[in-house]
């Protein structure tokens, strides 16, 4: 069996050193508590439906277009890198989404206004708002880094 060049030689399986181990038994420790919590809760049939329906969507639609795009934006051949410039705004955009998804979706409205007094409106504009930012900034960003390229390699009269 051939390795990839690329692939890292370990001396040893699973060689990661200590905490490697510790870090990993916090972490069945931490899964461990969740779930001892979560069995008694009524709506665990519906927080193992979100969840499998979740992992589902993931693995068949998202990570291959996500995977894809990557992939189409790293073949672009350019002097100064472009995939960092698109990745990282998008990365900080979908993080963003998925912690105030319900806020964006609106759901929860009436909880919401209660415990706060305001509504889920801003939400979807803020979010919105925070992508164009992202993208705006990195693309001034890499505009720089082209000028100055292109300033630098030019011959001076």
């Amino acid at each position: 069996m051939t390795r990839h060049p690329d692939s890292i030689q370990h001396p040893e399986p699973h060689a990661h050193g200590p905490w490697h181990a510790v870090v990993l038994l916090a972490g069945f420790a931490v899964t461990t508590y969740a779930v001892l919590h979560v069995l008694d809760d009524p709506s665990l049939p519906g927080m193992l439906t979100w969840f499998l329906a979740a992992a589902v969507a993931h693995d068949l639609v998202l990570f291959p277009a996500y995977a894809a795009a990557d992939r189409a934006i790293t073949r672009v051949d350019t002097r100064i890198p472009l995939v960092n410039h698109i990745r990282i705004p998008l990365l900080a955009s979908g993080l963003l989404f998925l912690m105030f998804l319900p806020g964006i979706l609106r759901r929860g409205a009436d909880t919401f206004h209660t415990a706060t007094g305001l509504t889920q409106d801003p939400f979807l504009h803020r979010w919105l708002l925070l992508t164009a930012l992202f993208l705006t900034t990195s693309a001034a960003l890499y505009a720089a880094r082209v000028f100055l390229a292109r300033r630098s390699s030019s011959p001076r009269t």
